[in-house]
């Protein structure tokens, strides 16, 4: 059983930049549980959030988000060992995300905990365009597509992403799931952005990706014409992209 003051005792050395305080504190919690993967969800995760909010909030500066973030990958570079396997289940996940340090951390604990549930991850990190992306969502044909993290900025490219997907039908049964940075953040913006999923954070999104069905493609009628239509920006997709360009 983990301690519920475990976070409160790790921020503060978190945010001072005390590596091996923290090293200490995450050994002491390895010992206190059978469940390793408790750890991301309880401490490592929320800390994460915590720093987040900080640095959005203008408690704490650059330097400090950087130092902390990379304390916690460190961190959860290390637990990741621990953490036990499941016989593989079949199932196959893409995680991409935006290209930042505290966009890949969040991401990187989705592919670990996924990867120890049984699943096959080909985890991509941020930075990567949306035609390498699209290229092997067609070739490896994943279940799930994981997009972690996205700043306000990013989100028109997410968008474009999605609809560049569905159009070429690159892979019609795989569904598209939204986590972390902005979507949270925004209320419905992953339907703005025509995802299939949305979960807040990694421990709802290995249960809604477990759970889910396959996406039901949409089927058209050989020969048929496609339908033209003017699409209409819902608001805060035209803000974001409005944000961009400025």
């Amino acid at each position: 059983m983990l301690s519920s003051s475990l976070l409160e005792r790790f921020l503060d050395p978190l945010l001072a930049g005390d590596r091996q305080r923290c090293r200490q504190i995450l050994s002491e919690a390895v010992e206190q549980t059978s469940r390793p993967a408790d750890l991301y969800y309880q401490l490592l995760w929320p800390a994460m959030e915590q720093v987040h909010a900080l640095y959005r909030q203008d408690r704490i500066n650059l330097a400090v988000e950087h130092m902390a973030t990379r304390i916690n990958r460190c961190l959860a570079d290390q637990l990741q060992a621990r953490l036990p396997r499941r016989e593989r289940n079949g199932k196959r996940a893409i995680i991409t995300c935006a290209d930042g340090e505290p966009e890949e951390l969040g991401a990187q604990m989705c592919a670990d905990l996924f990867e120890a549930d049984g699943w096959e991850v080909y985890f991509l990190g941020g930075g990567v365009p949306n035609d390498e992306i699209l290229a092997m969502v067609g070739s490896l044909r994943p279940d799930i597509l994981l997009i972690y993290g996205t700043q306000p900025q990013g989100v028109p490219g997410v968008r474009k992403l999605i609809d560049t997907i569905r159009e070429v039908d690159a892979n019609p049964q795989m569904n598209i799931l939204l986590s972390g940075g902005v979507f949270n953040r925004a209320p419905g913006l992953w339907q703005e952005v025509n995802a299939d999923l949305f979960a807040p954070n990694a421990q709802k999104a290995l249960d809604l990706a477990n759970s889910a069905p396959p996406r039901t493609p949409t089927v058209r009628v050989p020969g048929a014409p496609k339908k033209r239509r003017r699409r209409r920006r819902p608001p805060l997709l035209a803000q974001m992209e409005e944000e961009a360009l400025a």
